[in-house]
């Protein structure tokens, strides 16, 4: 079992041509659960600011609009993660089995990467090449 876990939510956009990625958090969690719960803490959060509710705060008329059918819907698919037991299980799985797990959803100009891993499994590729490495 795999007790500590590395946790990034990095967005990447395009800046002068190049791929630029911007750090919105990094987490070491104590436990499975903890990482579970701060995944879906920042995709909650990122939802919440790329499409805030109107109804629960005040916005200046016209400065929400709405965006054509065809646009990827970032904070809906965000949001569908964070509510779907089933594959919050299959991530739970796949990060106690010491596998590196990654979330991603873009739209057309930015990408939205939430990432996680095993402290374990981090410090198993560091000390594994130096195992097989022939003695004669």
């Amino acid at each position: 079992m795999h007790d500590e876990f590395l946790c990034h939510v990095t967005a990447y956009g395009v800046c002068g041509g190049r791929r630029i990625g911007v750090p919105l958090g990094t987490y070491r969690a104590p436990t499975l659960a903890l990482a579970l719960w701060w995944l879906r803490d920042r995709a909650s959060w990122m939802a919440e600011r790329l499409d805030p509710r109107p109804e629960v705060e005040h916005f200046p008329p016209s400065s929400l609009v709405p965006v054509a059918d065809t646009v990827p819907d970032v904070p809906a698919a965000l949001r569908d993660w964070c509510g779907d037991v089933v594959r919050q299980e299959l991530v739970a799985d796949e990060l106690a089995a010491g596998r590196l797990v990654r979330i991603a959803v873009s739209d057309e100009t930015t990408e939205y990467e939430l990432l996680a891993e095993s402290v374990d499994a981090l410090r198993m590729q560091r000390t594994l090449p130096a195992l097989v490495l022939p003695v004669a």
